[in-house]
């Protein structure tokens, strides 16, 4: 084990284990990371502001956090663990639910902003939009389950790549999340349930 060298201003160094994530040092960036969130907002959140309270060093941030956008992902989705994925035997309850409790946690948290920074981040800069399809793509492996386990009761066809319908369920949240987020659809708790009806029903 050897000990990472730190500037005088930033205390006491904590351990590196090397390209091997060390479970104190992560833990103590990412609780360091939320909370300089949710004081400072979009705009005094950076990896040098986070390095200082973490009292860790930049490269070790950079190393397991290529850039500002992987970061905020890493606290976002942290965050979004507390979602659950439901199966009620019906791929239209659980997709009313997925939408529903997706767009409630948009809207109840900062996490719409957050996301909504991400996104734009992506736009223009090559290394966060990596960041950002690479983290849509396994949220989309995630959300096809619903799709699977309804494939394979026979509720919906066989021939539907579930991978494309969870992206289709997601390409609708994340249009209403930068285009819709403060109108009164976004707001309203059924949100979710026509355009689910509709998608699902598409697929049968």
């Amino acid at each position: 084990m050897t000990v990472r060298k730190q500037d005088a201003e930033e205390g006491k160094s904590r351990h590196s284990i090397g390209a091997r994530r060390n479970p104190e040092t992560e833990q103590a960036i990412l609780n360091s990371a939320e909370a300089l969130l949710a004081e400072k907002g979009l705009g005094g959140f950076s990896i040098e502001a986070v390095a200082r309270a973490a009292r860790a060093g930049k490269p070790t941030i950079y190393r397991w956090w290529p850039n500002r956008a992987a970061l905020l992902l890493a606290v976002y989705q942290r965050q979004k663990d507390s979602l659950r994925q439901i199966d009620s035997g019906d791929a239209q309850i659980d997709a009313v639910f997925f939408l529903e409790q997706l767009f409630a946690y948009w809207r109840d948290t900062s996490a719409g902003e957050v996301f909504r920074s991400v996104l734009a981040e992506a736009q223009t800069d090559p290394r966060s939009r990596q960041v950002v399809r690479a983290y849509i793509d396994e949220r989309h492996q995630h959300t096809a389950v619903i799709f699977r386990r309804a494939m394979a009761r026979g509720e919906l066809r066989t021939d539907i790549d579930p991978v494309t319908a969870a992206e289709m369920l997601a390409s609708f949240a994340h249009s209403r999340l930068l285009a819709r987020s403060s109108g009164p659809a976004a707001r309203t708790a059924g949100a979710g349930r026509r355009p689910a009806s509709r998608r699902i029903k598409a697929l049968k």
